[in-house]
C-alpha cells in the first residue's frame, strides 16, 4: 500500500503540489488524473523518491519511503527514454539488473513479455530500429520486468494504435489482478474511467475530488442524458433545462439543470431531431472533469 499524507512541493516560488493526501491499496488501479500542469508528474516523482517533498510524508506498507524501496517500484515515465544503439534484450536485462534481479530471472520474463507483445523477432535488434509504438511497449516491459510490487504508468497509451492500446490495457488489468498496486496518471478521462477503481483529481496543485468511481459519479448526480440523433443539434445548448453539454460527432452527453427531468428535455427535442437513442445515465468522468476543472484546466507544461 502507498500512503501520501499532506505532501507539498514548491520549485523556487512556483507551487507544484499543495497539501495532498491519498492512499492506493494492493491490487488497485488508482487514477491520478488532472489537466496538464496540475502536479501529477511531480507527485509521482516524489513517491518515486526522485525528488523530496518540502513537507508531508510518503509511506510504503506503513513505513517511510526509503531509497531501497525503489527496487519494489516499476516506472513508465511520460518522457520515454531508451538507449537507441543498444539491442532490445540487452537493454531490458540492464534495466532489470539495476533493480537487483539476476539474468536468468529477467530473461524468462523478457521472453514472455516480448512474446505477448509480438516483439520476439525484434529481441536482438537495436532500439533505433523500432517504431514509436514498439519502443513504448519495450519501455513498458522495462518497467515491469523485475516484477515490482508497485507500478507507476504516466500516460502509458500515448502514441499507441487501438490494437496496442487494448493489449496494454489488458496487461495492466492482469497486473492489478495479480496483486500489484498500479498508479495510473493521465489527462484522458475515458482511459481513467475504463481502468481505475479509485480516482484522485488534482487541479492547480490541489485535490479537487477523491474517491471511488462510483462515489464520484453518485456525488455529481445522475441526471445526465445521452442522445444519438440525426439532424442539427446546435440548439440543444440553449434549451432551458440543459446545464451543460459534451458533444461528439454522432451523439451528445447532456447534463440537466438541478430541478429538470429527462421528460422535459425529451419534449424539447421531439419534432426537431430524429432521435436514435435517449439514455439516462450517470455522468461520465469526462463531463465531471469538465464541470470541476472547466477553464482553469488550461494546457501547459506538466508540473
Amino acid at each position: 500500500m502507498i500512503s501520501v499524507e499532506n505532501v507539498s512541493k514548491t520549485f523556487d516560488s512556483v507551487e507544484a503540489v499543495k497539501n495532498i493526501s491519498f492512499k492506493a491499496d494492493a491490487g488497485e488501479i488508482f487514477g491520478l488524473i488532472g489537466p496538464n500542469g496540475a502536479g501529477k508528474s511531480t507527485t509521482i516523482r516524489m513517491i518515486m523518491n526522485i525528488i523530496a517533498p518540502d513537507s508531508g510524508s510518503i509511506y510504503f506498507d506503513g513505513k517511510r519511503l526509503s531509497e531501497k524501496d525503489k527496487e519494489r517500484i516499476g516506472y513508465l515515465p511520460e518522457e520515454r527514454g531508451l538507449y537507441k544503439k543498444v539491442k532490445v534484450n540487452d537493454m531490458l536485462l540492464y534495466l532489470g539488473e539495476l533493480k537487483g534481479k539476476d539474468r536468468s530471472f529477467l530473461q524468462k520474463n523478457i521472453d514472455e513479455w516480448l512474446n505477448r507483445f509480438a516483439l520476439l523477432e525484434w529481441q536482438h535488434k537495436p532500439v533505433a530500429e523500432l517504431s514509436k509504438g514498439m519502443s513504448q511497449k519495450v519501455q513498458f516491459i522495462a518497467a515491469i520486468v523485475h516484477e515490482p510490487e508497485i507500478l507507476f504508468f504516466d500516460e502509458p497509451f500515448a502514441g499507441l494504435d487501438p490494437v496496442s492500446s487494448d493489449l496494454l490495457r489488458e496487461s495492466i488489468v492482469d497486473l492489478s489482478n495479480s496483486g500489484h498496486t498500479v498508479l495510473f496518471s493521465t489527462h484522458i478521462m475515458e482511459q481513467a474511467e475504463k481502468l481505475c477503481s479509485t480516482i484522485f483529481l488534482i487541479n492547480r496543485w490541489e485535490r479537487v475530488v477523491y474517491g471511488t468511481l462510483e462515489e464520484i459519479k453518485s456525488a455529481y448526480g445522475s441526471k445526465t442524458v445521452v442522445i444519438e440523433y440525426d439532424g442539427d443539434g446546435s440548439f440543444i445548448r440553449s434549451i432551458p433545462c440543459v446545464a451543460n453539454t459534451v458533444s461528439y460527432p454522432r451523439f451528445v452527453e447532456i447534463e440537466l439543470s438541478e430541478n429538470a427531468e429527462p421528460d422535459e428535455l425529451l419534449g424539447a427535442l421531439v419534432g426537431r431531431l430524429s432521435i436514435k437513442r435517449f439514455e439516462v445515465k450517470a455522468p461520465s468522468l469526462h463531463s465531471i472533469f469538465v464541470r470541476l476543472v472547466g477553464k482553469s484546466g488550461e494546457k501547459g507544461d506538466e508540473a
